[in-house]
């Protein structure tokens, strides 16, 4: 195992945290032998297969945090799993804000599900947004700090606008606050740019989550990872359910990793499709503007853009309409799809 920068993260976590006693699972203990200690139905499952769903799964699922950070030349010490990037979101926020006094900072327009999840949990949010060409201004980001800011979410490449944030002024974050910094790389196999993995030698306050959802194509496993220093990660174990992740999901997740030469097939099609729909959409009446995107989507705006949305899903292709977050007026956000499929929304937009 290689030597980790030392970091200790352990004064930022909430009090009641530090103290607490993690739930000791039964499968903490023994997978192997005749198991009698979990109240499980020996009998077996009601439903023929193979997985043996009446035996409750791992607690800390190491091959499947083995392939990921071998997928991502880390260490499985270093990678945490969650019920998709969600669930990381949430213990994140339970872990390290205090309700009712501590806060994370967010820099609309960005992802939702940061908002809503410290509001669920009692915790403040502080805005900085992008510029209006939807680029992070570090300075703006430091300068709204304040002493109950204790995690900053940054999502690169952005949702829902597709471009990466500068890594220079993301380096100016991490080096100028020294508290924890998450940036969301749900869609960074789809851009030519590097992960940011790299930076976690020497920014240990860094946190990448990572999904399966997007160019993996398994949304429906719900699996995502927190890429981080091995103590972030050893906190956020003691707080997560002891099964959090279930058997097919683990086990599909695991064999997504024998499939890296697929993927990428997968990615290099969609972004293919990507810049041929940026061509054609540049070319359509209604389109004033398609924004550039290192993602498998294009937010365009468009004359009467909620009209548009609103016809579109009257003829069965659907699409999100984001005209209501700052700097997206008339906005709608667009999926790539199948050749067929995209081909489909071009003409229900000339119709």
């Amino acid at each position: 195992m290689k030597e980790h920068i030392k970091f200790n993260p352990e004064p930022l976590v909430r009090p009641n945290i530090r103290t607490l006693a993690p739930y000791h699972a039964a499968r903490d203990d023994f997978n192997k032998g005749i198991l009698l200690d979990a109240n499980e139905n020996s009998y077996g499952s009601v439903i023929p297969t193979e997985y043996q769903l009446h035996r409750y799964p791992e607690t800390r699922l190491n091959l499947v945090r083995s392939r990921w950070a071998q997928f991502r030349e880390l260490e499985m010490e270093q990678v945490f799993l969650g019920v998709g990037s969600d669930e990381v979101i949430d213990i994140l926020i339970r872990v390290f804000c205090e309700p009712g006094r501590d806060e994370v900072m967010i820099t609309p327009p960005t992802y939702g599900m940061y908002k809503v999840a410290a509001r669920i949990n009692n915790v403040g949010v502080t805005e900085a947004a992008l510029s209006s060409d939807f680029q992070l201004d570090a300075q703006k980001v430091l300068t709204r700090v304040t002493r109950e800011t204790k995690i900053i979410f940054l999502c690169s490449p952005n949702n829902p606008t597709g471009n990466t944030l500068d890594i220079q002024q993301v380096e100016r974050i991490l080096h100028g606050f020294k508290r924890l910094v998450v940036v969301d790389e749900a869609y960074v196999d789809f851009s030519d740019k590097e992960s940011l993995c790299s930076l976690m030698e020497t920014c240990p306050n860094l946190i990448v989550m990572q999904t399966l959802s997007k160019s993996f194509g398994l949304a429906g496993l719900r699996v995502g990872a927190a890429l981080a220093h091995p103590s972030i990660v050893e906190w956020m174990m003691k707080v997560k359910a002891p099964y959090n992740i279930n058997k097919l999901s683990a086990d599909l997740a695991l064999q997504a990793f024998d499939h890296v030469d697929q993927m990428k097939e997968n990615v290099r099609h969609i972004v293919a499709e990507r810049k041929r729909m940026e061509k054609e959409l540049k070319e359509l009446p209604m389109v004033d503007e398609v924004f550039p995107s290192d993602t498998n989507y294009l937010l365009i705006r468009v004359k009467n853009a909620l009209e548009y949305y609103k016809k579109l899903a009257s003829r069965g292709v659907i699409i999100r309409y984001r005209g209501d977050q700052l700097h997206c007026e008339d906005t709608l956000r667009i999926t790539i799809g199948t050749p067929e499929e995209n081909n489909r929304l071009l003409d229900e937009f000339l119709d």
